[in-house]
Formats: C-alpha cells, structure tokens, sequence
C-alpha cells in the first residue's frame, strides 16, 4: 500500500516511514474519495504521524509544575516551551504549560497552552503580556461534561473588570454568534505609581465544540474565517496567536491543522495534512489526540475545496443575483441549481439507530410520517410529566440561527392525540413565539386545531390549559398572546412543592401561504411576520421560536434560513444563503427541500434589503 501512491508516505533506508508529499489543491477531493473508499488510509496515516520522536520535558515535571497542568499526557516539551519572565523569590515561576508551534508558513506562528486554573491564571495572562499576543482562540465551554473545562478568565458581564497579578483585565465588547463569541479584551499594566500601559486584544471563543466530539465543518470554517479576517489586518510579524482547549491537546492540534492547511493552499494551493501532524506532535504531546479528529481535519479541508467562501457583501446583492441566474453553456445549470446540488451532496444522512426515539412503538403514532423522524441528539426532550402514557418524545428537532444556537424548534401541525405534547414543548424550552406557516381547511380531521379559537380558555392534554389574553389580526397575519397554565400530576412534584409558573407566547399565523403553494402569495407579508415576531421577542427574554408547517419540513426550513440571512445581512453586511441553508439541514435533512424554496431564500433577503434594512437601520439609531 505504502508503494500505491494511496499514503503519503515513503520507507526511508533505515526503515523509518516519513511523509514529504504536499497535496495539489486539484487533486484534494480525489485524495479524500480514496479515503473515504478504503478507511485504513486514514488509520494508517494517523498511526505514522504520531509515532514521532518525542523530547525532554524535565521542566514540565519538576515537582513544583506537574500541578500546574491539567493533564500530564498534553505537556511541553523543554526545547519550544515558552519560558516566563522569572518572578523574585518564587521558584519555577518561569514555567507554564505552553509551547511555540511552527505554522507551514511561519515560524513560532502559535502559542499552544491549556486553558487557564486556578493556579495558573496569573501566568496566563503574564504570558499573554510579555508575548504581546493580540488573539486569543479559545476551543472550549468553560465547563462541559460536569466538569470544569477551564475557568473564566475574563470578567463577566456583572463585573467592570477584574485583576490578574499586576494586569487589569476587562472586556470592551462582545458578540454572539451560534457558535462563537467574539470579545475585545482591554488589558492594563501599571508600571510605576503613576503610569501604565494599555493594550487590547481579541478573543475568539469556540462555545459549541463538546469534549469527544467534532464540531460541524462549516461552522470552524465560519469560525477561522472571521479569525483571520479581524486578526490578518491586527497581527504583528513577531506576534503569535495563543490557542488553548481545555488541556492544549486534541481540540488545538485540529484547529491549528486546519488554519495552518487553509494559509499554505492559500499561499501555494496545495494541502500537507500528515506531514503538518508530525510537526504538531513533534512540538506538544497529544495534539489531534484521536483518529476521528485526524478524519475531521480532511473532511473540514475538503469541504472549503468544495465549497470556498460562499459569502459576498449585501452592496453587491442585486448584481449577484442576476449572475447566479445565467446558466452555464457546459453544464446547462445556473448558479443557484449548482449550489443547491452541492448542498444536497454533502447533507448528513441519518439512520434509523440515529433517530430509534421516534421509531420506538409507543412514539411510532406520534409522527405524520415515518421518514421525517428527528435524530436523538438534536430532538427536544418533553420534561412535563402528563401522565404515564406520555413520553418525552415529539417530532421537533432544534435548528440554529445566525446569533443564537437551537434558536428554532421546527415541528409538524400535531395530529388528533398530540396537542398536549405541542404545548409541553413549548412550556419546557420557554419558547418565546410559535409561528405557525400554513392555513389548513377549516374543521380538517387532518390538522386539528391546537389553540383556542375564541375567548374561552381550552384544555390540552391533562396538564396544560390556554388562556386566550389577546388578538390582533392584520393583512394576511393573524397574531395571539396566550398564557399556559400547567397543573402539576406528578406525585413526586406535588411532595416536593414544585410550582409551575404561567408562561405567556405569542402565536403567529402567516394566512397568505396556501396549502399545495411552493411560496407565499405575498412576500411582503412573510418578511413582515419576520419583523413583528423579531420586535416581540426584543420586547422579552429572547426563547427559541417554535415553526410549525403541516408536515414539519416544507416552508420551515425558509423561515429559519431566510431569518439567519437577514440577521447576518444587518449585523455583517454580508449574504451567505448557501452556509444558511446547510445550516438549517444539519438536523432535518428535508428542510429547504426543492429548488423554488432555495431560490427563494434569496428572493427574501432581496425583498428585505430593498424594502426594510434602510428603514431598520434609522430606527436602530
């Protein structure tokens, strides 16, 4: 095999495997085919990469250090560690669990470390002041799995700023994206009685990236992305990016590997995947610590092959559109058809194992169809207790937004036996809205009415009753507030005293989106529900936003894609319906299922730009 020209990789005359082939820009996706076709590549790629000669680490062992790594199998080693200024009077206070790591492209490029403790705080952001480091990539939740990750070594919101040995620490600002947090970071000296010294910093901080697991590809590309986009104009030549998970191990030796890839094909198009490892676990013990994550970096490279930057400032909108509708000569397809069958191609596959919740025989009923049917890891659990012929099951399944993960929860119009299970969601996840997309013949046996028509209050199930509170009913809109009431059955509640507060939501209901119609008859209207459900949801504490459509799959995916778009369109300035619409299929593979709704999508976000950003902006200011 190791002759085939399959492996990277080629016998020197001591016998010793070494890997000195770069892999064209051209040729990745086929070398990722081949993989993919005979899996044993990847485990024996990985197996070689990581049988590197190790180094001394007698600093990192020293009686006085070994507390102060979080874990002795990710440690570094004596020849690139970095070595603090020394501190009177305290022994090995040079010492700190980070090491220089080499890009492909530049020399000492990163600082790799564990994330902060207690103990070692202090020389954390010692180390952050003399490297002069102006980024920080944090690839960690500080705590996760019930145990703390790292701590936060940062002020929290509720506090102006906090101290670190002789450095104020404080935070300028902060954005939220579903997947990440970018804070700007003020951090004081003081040098004598009088004066200091003042610099700032980013921190680009991973919150969806779970121990033992991969994150999503599309969402670390995102993530590297605006990294280097706020980073590439602040970096020095001599400064480094300091990059921690919680033990400076598997997480960080991925990330670099992939940023490091990205900047080399940037620079010479091409990819060096095994021979960039063997540098990563020549510089630090157990850096891209499992063969999953070795498989991820690929799957991670190839997609931006495949994919690029799909992105494009929201000034050019208009001028795109019309060069996505040309079709090309050769393959007879335009650009909206070839982007839709690139999504289609690399949309995850689910199998009946993924989702056994729904395909249980007391849950089987509960779904309109046995192919639409949520996977475990991302369905909503029912915590009310209703009785012991309910379950926790409902077929509804978590989509992320733009600045909020599980920001929506989409489901199917309940059928006759599960209201009652329509409302517990609701109630257990403090949803904040529910947005119903169809209006289905009236007195339908099919698509029973689940919320109180008149004034009268109506039971669901035999815990939930609605309140109705109020109406409003506009041009092809119809909008309620409905407080839920919930009575508590569960013997085990009642002898602990447990209340069950009312909740109150707003149901919003678009009627200009007949059932059998690919799009609504008026895409002002929708655009508009957009708004009035966006401007409640500022009025209260942000919840996730039920989407109901008669089968739980059609017109769902375009509300949540089209929204993620316009947030990005008012917070960036920037349109990606191509990232937004894989987004939204990570979880329900149905969402956003033929071409006229992707198409779509973008007709909405023209029609928001042209019609609402302007106007929306005034207000804002």
């Amino acid at each position: 095999m190791l002759n085939s020209g399959l492996l990277p990789l080629s016998v020197g005359p001591n016998g010793v495997i070494s890997g000195d082939k770069k892999i064209p820009k051209e040729c990745f996706v086929k070398h990722c085919d081949q993989r993919r076709k005979y899996p044993v590549l990847y485990k024996l790629e990985f197996q070689a990469a990581v049988k590197v000669e190790t180094h001394s680490c007698r600093h990192a062992t020293k009686p006085n250090n070994k507390e102060k790594n979080q874990n002795p199998k990710c440690i570094a080693y004596d020849y690139n560690r970095v070595v603090l200024d020394q501190l009177p009077d305290v022994p090995d206070s040079d010492y700190i669990n980070a090491s220089y790591v080499d890009s492909l492209l530049k020399p000492n490029a990163y600082i790799v470390t564990q994330g902060p403790t207690e103990n070692t705080v202090n020389d954390f952001w010692r180390m952050i002041w003399q490297e002069n480091a102006c980024c920080i990539v944090m690839l960690t939740k500080t705590f996760d799995f019930i145990k703390v990750m790292c701590i936060q070594y940062w002020p929290s919101a509720k506090v102006n700023s906090e101290n670190y040995g002789d450095l104020n620490i404080s935070v300028l600002h902060e954005e939220e994206l579903a997947n990440f947090h970018i804070r700007t970071i003020q951090v004081v000296k003081k040098q004598g009685t009088n004066e200091e010294e003042t610099r700032t910093l980013l921190q680009f901080h991973y919150t969806e990236w779970p121990c033992h697991t991969c994150p999503f590809s599309n969402a670390i590309l995102e993530f590297r992305r605006r990294m280097r986009a706020v980073v590439g104009s602040r970096l020095q030549h001599d400064s480094p990016i300091v990059v921690h998970c919680n033990d400076g191990g598997g997480r960080s030796g991925v990330y670099l590997s992939i940023d490091a890839n990205l900047e080399l094909a940037e620079e010479e198009d091409c990819y060096d995947v095994f021979g960039y490892l063997k540098t990563l676990r020549q510089s630090r013990k157990g850096m891209v610590e499992t063969l999953n994550q070795y498989k991820f970096i690929y799957d991670t490279l190839e997609e931006f092959v495949l994919c690029g930057f799909s992105w494009f400032p929201v000034k050019e909108l208009s001028q795109k559109l019309k060069q996505k509708s040309m079709k090309d000569p050769e393959t007879k397809l335009n650009e909206y058809q070839r982007e839709y069958q690139q999504i289609c191609k690399m949309t995850p596959r689910f199998t009946i194992g993924d989702c056994a919740g729904g395909h249980r025989g007391d849950n089987r009923e509960k779904n309109r169809d046995v192919l639409i049917v949520p996977p475990d890891n991302f369905r909503p659990y029912l915590t009310s207790f209703q009785g012991n012929t309910f379950t926790d099951y409902i077929n509804a399944v978590f989509v992320d937004g733009y600045t909020k993960p599980r920001e929506y929860i989409v489901t199917e119009w309940p059928i006759k036996h599960t209201p009652g299970d329509f409302w517990s969601l609701v109630y257990d996840y403090e949803c904040s809205a529910v947005v119903v997309l169809c209006l289905p013949p009236r007195d339908s046996q099919q698509y029973p009415p689940f919320w109180p028509e008149g004034r009268h209050s109506k039971k669901y199930g035999p815990v939930f009753t609605i309140d109705h509170i109020s109406h409003n009913h506009y041009a092809n809109i119809k909008t309620w507030l409905f407080r839920i009431n919930k009575k508590i059955v569960s013997l085990t509640e009642l002898m602990a005293g447990v209340k069950a507060p009312p909740r109150t939501v707003q149901l919003f209901q678009l009627t200009c989106w007949p059932m059998g119609h690919r799009v609504p008859t008026s895409t002002n209207s929708l655009v508009e529900l957009m708004n009035m459900v966006e401007r409640w949801r500022q009025r209260i504490d942000y919840g996730p936003v039920v989407v109901v459509s008669h089968d739980g799959r059609g017109r769902c995916g375009v509300y949540c894609s089209a929204n993620a778009c316009i947030e990005q369109v008012i917070q960036h300035g920037e349109v990606d319906v191509f990232q937004a619409v894989k987004t939204v299929r990570r979880h329900r593979p149905q969402l956003i299922e033929n071409m006229t709704e992707y198409k779509y999508c973008y007709d909405l976000v023209l029609h928001y730009v042209l019609h609402y950003l302007n106007k929306d902006q005034k207000e804002k200011k």
